[in-house]
């Protein structure tokens, strides 16, 4: 069944029960350049509240977070996620903390991840193998521009079943395809118009690379709803090339690549490209990575404005770690570098501090020179285009 994104019936989203799921199959959102939305976003001026109140919903949004929570009332996550304990740490960078026992305890195990370029395995867990009611529903693009745009690609949209935050999704392009945890310029195109499909300011998306904390090689990203800003948005960068399309992203907790677009279009376009070929470069030379997609301001001076006028996309080349670190308290991959950092226990919520974190972070990262390296060689093929 498809349903247009301009249309307010999400009724669609919620077979009444497990057997409608198969009868039904898996219902369309279908979307095109007009439902992405360019500018107005903000965060409001009093404590933002839960995603689907304020501020309004786009249709993106509320098809989101009504079947998302009917699946949370049905029980196919693995524990209920109720109002999470969130706190700010004290100190310039503003770590976001909050603390999700229930993930650190209940998440399935990660897969057995050898290199950073590991074939997909049809034998191992993947995204063909869950339940139906975990999808949620099929994300359609659907381009009226003439040939020669970008294929349409239909992407599923399903629950994570150990979720960080209200709303957590993921967005797997094709997963018949069986395609590796690479990432490709359909994915982030999906990751992208996501962001734009949403009004929400703390819906993002991110993607995990194989030794960069993916715990399943089938080609996903995540998505999830946090209502707080994070340090990533208005940090201040510098060119890295001449022409301004490639920026350093510094005074965060993890230096890095940031690419920035005011909207769809041609800049959005030329925006994939580019991120798609850094981070082959980086898979290519079996460097870890990860990679995170927020609305946020333009590069350039830091910006504290609740306005936020584009999309920032942020690469972080790190070392590679295959499994989780037990005993930590969070472990680091795409959310924890843009600065919201999931803590596993009480103990450590309640006594984690700046520096403790930074520590945490900054272990994972590349020895300085390295990285350094790493940012210059991946901003090179950018510098003639």
């Amino acid at each position: 069944m498809a349903v247009s994104a301009g249309s307010n019936e999400t009724s669609y989203l919620l077979p009444p029960n497990r057997e409608a799921w198969e009868e039904r199959g898996v219902p369309d959102f279908v979307y095109g350049p007009k439902e992405l939305t360019r500018e107005g976003v903000q965060w409001p001026g009093t404590p933002p509240g839960p995603p689907d109140t304020r501020p309004p919903p786009s249709p993106f949004d509320s098809a989101l977070c009504s079947a998302w929570r009917q699946r949370m009332e049905l029980g196919l996550f693995r524990y209920r996620l109720g109002e999470l304990q969130t706190r700010t740490l004290p100190g310039p960078v503003g770590f976001v903390a909050q603390l999700n026992v229930e993930r650190g305890v209940q998440r399935r195990r990660p897969q057995n991840i050898r290199s950073v370029r590991q074939a997909f395995d049809p034998q191992e867990f993947n995204f063909n193998k869950i339940r139906p009611g975990e999808i949620l529903f099929r994300l359609c693009r659907r381009d009226p521009d003439p040939p020669g745009g970008p294929q349409d690609v239909d992407v599923l949209v399903m629950i994570n079943v150990s979720p960080l935050e209200r709303g957590h999704v993921l967005l797997v392009p094709e997963p018949a395809r069986g395609l590796p945890q690479r990432l490709l310029p359909c994915a982030l195109r999906a990751g992208l118009e996501a962001v734009l499909l949403s009004l929400h300011p703390g819906f993002r998306v991110g993607f995990n690379s194989l030794g960069g904390l993916a715990s399943v090689n089938h080609l996903h990203l995540h998505g999830y709803y946090l209502a707080h800003r994070l340090p990533v948005e208005g940090a201040p960068s510098e060119p890295l090339d001449p022409g301004g399309r490639v920026h350093l992203l510094w005074a965060v907790p993890a230096p890095g690549f940031l690419y920035y677009a005011r909207g769809p279009g041609p800049c959005l376009e030329a925006l994939i490209g580019r991120v798609c070929r850094a981070t082959d470069y980086l898979t290519d030379h079996k460097i870890a990575h990860n990679v995170f997609v927020t609305r946020g301001a333009p590069p350039g001076e830091a910006s504290f404005s609740p306005t936020l006028t584009g999309v920032r996309v942020i690469l972080w080349p790190r070392k590679a770690s295959f499994g989780v670190k037990e005993g930590e308290a969070f472990n680091v991959a795409l959310c924890e570098l843009a600065g919201h950092l999931p803590v596993k226990t009480a103990q450590d919520f309640s006594g984690l501090t700046e520096a403790a974190a930074l520590a945490l972070i900054q272990d994972c990262l590349l020895p300085p020179a390295q990285a350094a390296e790493n940012l210059k060689d991946g901003a090179k093929p950018l510098q003639n285009q």
